[in-house]
């Protein structure tokens, strides 16, 4: 399971005690959505205390981010990209760390989705890259947002994967997106996994092996059946990929 910090800091009565059990029950990973890693505004570090604190009441062994940035003199409420330069590198390097020293340990970024890019010194990989080895953090790789750069921004979805550090990949998200046109898609997680990036996730489980992966749904949930089949599809890849023969049930 994977829950966002800010909604549970400080949450206690029926709803948090709820949660406690839930995360006696599950494996959970922390996925923040306000960190602002990339942002000119200082660090909240009130936010990533509350962070470490929590991963420590509730036994949660990773807390996760988006490598983009959400504030600007206040909260943004969208996750914008960060321009990918030299600059831009160290100033998130130096916030990594600031965080990770908070934390008490690794934290793991995310390959984000966007929509324009104004200034790219550098390629998107090399510029995930160059932080991922300088800060020292894991990556959390999103296989969706790979699909959906790689048609807005004209690459190749495998060069791209191969490009990027994959012996520092933690775990992988996996999700549907929307259609906006034919050059143009939309990352939502409001739709079902289409077969290219089914594919783009074999091909990572080709070169990663099995790592946990979260299926990402927030809207237009389709009955419980329904979703618990692209789990099963996630479940038989990993088995495929193991070289586990996998049997149909029923």
């Amino acid at each position: 399971m994977e829950v966002a910090p800010e909604n549970w800091i400080g949450v206690g009565g029926r709803f948090g005690k709820q949660f406690r059990q839930l995360t006696e029950r599950y494996p959970v990973i922390l996925h923040g959505l306000s960190l602002d890693i990339g942002g000119p505004d200082p660090i909240d570090t009130d936010l990533v205390r509350s962070v470490r604190d929590l991963m420590g009441e509730m036994d949660v062994p990773l807390y996760s981010e988006h490598l983009s940035y959400c504030a600007a003199q206040g909260h943004l409420y969208d996750l914008l990209p960060i321009p990918f330069t030299e600059e831009a590198v160290h100033h998130v390097v130096a916030r990594v760390c600031q965080v990770q020293d908070i934390i008490g340990q690794t934290i793991a970024l995310e390959n984000a989705s966007y929509y324009a890019q104004p200034v790219a010194q550098l390629s998107e990989a090399e510029f995930i890259t160059a932080v991922i080895q300088e800060s020292g953090c894991d990556l959390l790789l999103d296989v969706n947002n790979i699909y959906v750069n790689s048609i807005n921004h004209r690459y190749d979805p495998l060069e791209f994967l191969d490009s990027l550090p994959l012996q520092r990949v933690r775990y992988i998200h996996v999700a549907g997106h929307y259609d906006e046109a034919e050059d143009l898609k939309v990352d939502t997680h409001g739709a079902d996994v289409i077969d290219p990036v089914w594919a783009l996730l074999a091909e990572a489980y080709r070169r990663l092996g099995p790592l946990p992966t979260l299926l990402e749904r927030d809207f237009n949930l389709p009955p419980l059946d329904e979703l618990l089949q692209e789990v099963t599809q996630i479940r038989e890849m990993q088995c495929v990929s193991q070289g586990v023969q996998v049997e149909a049930v029923g």
